[in-house]
């Protein structure tokens, strides 16, 4: 199933620097100049200080990335909330919720103790912080600076973390984490729509801290060149954790993939990251359905999937944890499942990574 999201990745990250323009691109040329300008302006009028910060009583981390798409944003949420927690922080999570219906701001989807909305009210994406950072409230809504108020008047928190803000500018931050794909930063260098890029990569001179991550484990990533030097880098992959077995939720480890002939779907904004990670992990892909980014599942789409698995024999149907959150209401379907859950691994490592962001917070 190749949706937009799809074919707009092939047009914007090219294979090789030669790579002729696509058509398309051109077309929207237009449309990424005035989306830039309109950027750069606003920028500018932060920057100047006439369009004012809010500042809260607390620290506040942001973790964003400068690119449409994924670059781990919600692991390293997750990642960054669960390791404050584990040296005395009172975190809460702030998301702006996007794809879940509810569009007020201050929308408890976890008190810490209990997931309180589903995925279709809140997110697909703060459910699944809820679901891996226990002990930790969630908060939704566009303005993060109602939700960031409701979570320390409500919660008590004592530093806030900021999942895909970057570019939400009208809240302060102590900290800004901007994350990079490794391997293609910023595509093909051009402005949405005609590129992935939200802003130009001058963005990175707002970064306290940069995470390039990626797939593979080789040495460290070497420095972009638009990365100023001031800025400690850090370098990150995805690593499997576990497997989740629908029937009876049993934790299983990820190497039972091997020489498997897996039905794998879904609906992220880099499905080339879960295939890949299934082929390191040995599996047999007999089919791959990648659905848009968000996706919510509908009785149809369950029903087809499990009669095509059936059809050509698969031995598991496998899917990712944000899949899965969205799933759980086909509970006869959710049955017959595995989920693939996945976390970054960090580099140098994950204590050197928190101690560097626990110290720019004492700034």
């Amino acid at each position: 199933m190749k949706n937009l999201h799809t074919k707009l990745g092939s047009y914007w990250y090219p294979e090789g620097p030669l790579a002729p323009i696509h058509p398309f691109l051109i077309t929207m040329m237009p449309f990424s100049f005035a989306y830039g300008a309109i950027v750069a302006l606003r920028n500018q009028l932060y920057d100047r200080s006439i369009l004012k910060q809010v500042k809260l009583s607390c620290p506040v981390i942001s973790i964003g990335n400068i690119t449409a798409g994924g670059t781990g944003k919600t692991p390293m949420t997750v990642l960054t909330a669960n390791g404050l927690k584990a040296h005395g922080f009172r975190p809460a999570v702030l998301s702006r919720g996007y794809g879940g219906r509810l569009t007020t701001s201050g929308n408890v989807v976890s008190d810490g103790a209990s997931i309180l909305l589903s995925p279709e009210e809140a997110g697909d994406e703060p459910v699944l912080i809820a679901t891996a950072a226990p002990g930790i409230p969630v908060v939704t809504g566009p303005d993060r600076c109602i939700s960031g108020k409701l979570a320390i008047e409500k919660f008590g928190a004592d530093v806030l973390v900021l999942d895909d803000a970057l570019q939400h500018r009208r809240l302060f931050r102590d900290v800004n984490i901007v994350l990079l794909d490794e391997d293609r930063p910023f595509g093909n260098g051009r402005l949405l729509p005609a590129g992935p890029l939200r802003e130009s990569p001058a963005a990175l001179n707002r970064a306290d801290v940069i995470v390039e991550t990626g797939i593979s484990k080789g040495e460290n990533g070497r420095k972009k060149p638009d990365v100023p030097d001031s800025i400690p880098v850090f370098r990150a992959h995805y690593q499997p954790l576990e497997i989740i077995r629908g029937n009876d939720n049993k934790i299983l480890p990820p190497d039972l993939l091997q020489g498997k002939k897996l039905f794998a779907f879904t609906g992220i904004a880099a499905p080339d990251k879960f295939h890949t990670t299934l082929e390191e992990l040995g599996a047999k892909i007999i089919k791959f359905l990648a659905f848009p980014d968000h996706y919510f599942y509908k009785q149809g789409d369950v029903q087809a999937i499990a009669g095509d698995a059936k059809t050509l024999n698969a031995e598991m149907l496998i899917t990712t944890e944000k899949d899965g959150v969205k799933l759980l209401k086909f509970q006869d379907f959710y049955q017959k499942i595995f989920i693939l859950r996945v976390g970054l691994r960090m580099d140098p490592d994950e204590k050197t990574f928190l101690s560097t962001l626990i110290n720019l917070l004492k700034r």
